[in-house]
């Protein structure tokens, strides 16, 4: 049961930073990788609390999620994709 719950955690933090890649990517913003590297140390500072391992699980779907931007270590600015899918890495 636990990993369903994880699973669910991890996918969720996938679907909101997807959606938010569709629907925000026009916006001169921070990359969303960004927010998840946040999320992720502070899951790994406070992994002994209840919701550590869900900011941890988080933090690694909102990365997965904006893979490519983070790799080339893009910090702020428009995401110049032609095409927005739901079901990729960008």
């Amino acid at each position: 049961m636990r990993f369903i719950i994880y699973f669910l955690v991890l996918f969720g933090a996938y679907s909101v930073g997807r959606i938010g890649h569709i629907l925000g990517g026009h916006l001169k913003a921070p990359h969303h990788w960004i927010y998840g590297m946040l999320a992720l140390v502070v899951g790994i500072v406070l992994h002994s609390k209840w919701f550590g391992i869900y900011l941890i699980l988080f933090g690694i779907g909102h990365i997965i999620s904006d893979l490519k931007d983070m790799i080339e270590l893009k910090f702020y600015g428009v995401d110049d994709v032609e095409v927005k899918k739901f079901w990729g890495i960008d």
